[in-house]
């Protein structure tokens, strides 16, 4: 049984395709050999990337298990990689239009997430506090978290705010939920 966080129930949930083809971005920026990627996703994944089309909607288990092989052969590194590719090409353009500083990043992840994610009680994200010197932010959404660590720190370099990203609850690690802290860069003139 795959754990998922608290609240989060995922009736009917689904994700854009620009979202799963964010792992074979992640992939080809991490490996210039498909033989690597086939190794990493295995045949039927990749195979399945060929038919993924950005704008349409999948089972949010297709991105879930490519994201566990990632997990499995890459790491942290991979995962994050994966986060930042994502933010770059399903988020970024929609985003830069309406976010300006690390204020609109916080509070702005829970509808970019629900832009690329549709279904029933799919979780979401909740800014816990925001002030001069972080934001504390939960989300109950099943995505490994070291993605989303790299989708956070994408977002904020695109807004012009360097911030270092942490993450001390993890539901994965048995935690209710997940807990990020989002610190800016010392005398960061763009957090909010």
């Amino acid at each position: 049984m795959v754990r998922r966080p608290r609240g989060y129930v995922g009736r009917n949930h689904q994700t854009i395709g620009s979202d799963i083809l964010a792992v074979r971005g992640a992939l080809q920026a991490l490996t210039n050999s498909s033989a690597h990627m086939e190794r990493i996703l295995g045949p039927q994944a990749c195979e399945l990337l060929e038919k993924i089309h950005p704008s349409e909607y999948y089972p949010i288990d297709v991105l879930l298990s490519m994201m566990d092989s990632l997990e499995r052969h890459l790491g942290r590194a991979g995962l994050v990689k994966m986060g930042r590719t994502l933010f770059l090409l399903s988020h970024a353009e929609r985003f830069r239009e309406v976010a300006h500083t690390g204020r609109d990043v916080a509070y702005g992840i829970d509808g970019m997430y629900h832009h690329a994610n549709r279904g029933l009680q799919i979780g979401g994200w909740r800014v816990v506090l925001f002030d001069s010197k972080q934001a504390i932010l939960e989300k109950n959404t099943p995505h490994h978290c070291w993605m989303e660590e790299g989708l956070l720190a994408q977002a904020l370099t695109t807004v012009g705010c360097p911030s270092s990203v942490s993450q001390p609850a993890c539901f994965r690690e048995g935690a209710p939920l997940c807990r990020f802290v989002i610190t800016p860069a010392p005398f960061e003139n763009n957090w909010g």
